[in-house]
């Protein structure tokens, strides 16, 4: 199985344990375009120009709502 496939099970199965990085390797393979990190947050652009602002985790795991 490449990682890619591994990863995007890895969220749909359990999505509350997947890393902020592992997170934002899933928004970078969907098309989606890291802006900047503003302050706290991170922002992302979907295909269609909408933004996602993103605070990373400190303790390394993205949120299951992010997901």
């Amino acid at each position: 199985m490449s990682k890619k496939v591994s990863l995007w099970k890895k969220a749909n199965d359990n999505p509350q344990n997947l890393t902020f990085t592992e997170f934002e390797t899933l928004l970078s393979q969907c098309g989606w375009n890291f802006s900047r990190q503003t302050g706290s947050h991170r922002l992302w652009y979907s295909p269609h120009d909408q933004p996602l602002p993103i605070p990373p985790q400190k303790y390394g795991k993205a949120k299951i709502y992010q997901v």
